[in-house]
């Protein structure tokens, strides 16, 4: 087992949660206390992070949601991976995918100055947007885009189901990529039939498993073929949980709302 699946189960284990919080800060959503902050990213994320981190498993900032911010974004981001406990996996999602010059600048800033444990990798360039990542790094992990939550996934992803298409063949072949790091696979939970296909291809792999909350995806699915050897999937939530409130009670009612959806998590493992 690899070091960042040993750091995984042991956040699991003491949180008993399979939950992961997506740090999103979309300043069209933000509640109205925090876009009275000068800088509202740094703040609100901290406020999230502290009325939730006994509940998660995982936190997952989307790179994406910092840009819009311009550079005080990508400084926010910065500081709220540095924010985040050591004993919590942080997982950057950037679905990054490139030559292999590329990818080892992309890793040395992502893994070496920031120091994040995961990274949503695009493997479009095939295991070129994977070995320089995670080749030499036996304590990092990629999540490879395998089955994406999204609508137009269809459009190239192919018939998972049949076990054809380019979904089918990532499964398979990234497996076999020379690597010390782990790979695991992004599958969404709104296709639940694709998701024990996915598990019967890739059995040891870790799942980072969106659509929940927000997208209407399958919970159940999720719990039951997430898991692998011992290790629950990553089950990631961004809007439900940062905008269960839009006022004053924000903090309040995102750690119920993280709560809740741990609790439901637990109760379809143990039914």
């Amino acid at each position: 087992m690899t070091a960042y699946l040993e750091k995984l189960r042991a956040a699991q284990e003491r949180n008993n949660s399979w939950l992961c919080v997506g740090l999103d800060p979309d300043p069209a959503r933000l509640p109205l206390p925090a876009m009275q902050w000068d800088d509202p990213v740094l703040p609100f994320n901290k406020r999230i992070i502290e009325a939730t981190v006994d509940l998660v498993c995982a936190y997952k900032p989307n790179v994406g949601f910092y840009m819009q911010w311009g550079a005080a974004g990508l400084v926010a981001l910065e500081r709220t991976i540095a924010y985040i406990p050591d004993e919590i996996p942080v997982i950057l999602d950037a679905k990054i995918g490139d030559i292999g010059n590329t990818q080892s600048a992309w890793a040395a800033g992502v893994f070496d100055t920031w120091e994040v444990d995961a990274v949503t990798v695009n493997p479009y360039v095939g295991a070129d947007a994977v070995l320089p990542m995670v080749g030499e790094r036996p304590d990092k992990a990629v999540y490879v885009l395998a089955r994406t939550s999204n609508a137009s996934a269809l459009d190239f992803q192919g018939d998972l189901q049949a076990e054809q298409g380019l979904s089918a063949e990532v499964l398979r072949c990234s497996q076999e990529w020379p690597v010390q790091g782990h790979i695991g696979y992004v599958v969404g939970a709104t296709y639940p039939a694709e998701l024990a296909v996915a598990r019967r291809l890739a059995p040891h792999a870790s799942f980072l498993i969106p659509g929940i909350g927000a997208q209407g995806g399958d919970l159940a699915a999720a719990v039951t073929y997430g898991a692998h050897d011992g290790i629950g999937p990553v089950i990631s939530a961004s809007r439900s949980v940062l905008y269960a409130a839009p006022g004053t009670d924000f903090v309040d009612a995102a750690r119920a709302a993280a709560r809740d959806l741990r609790d439901q998590i637990n109760g379809l493992r143990s039914s």
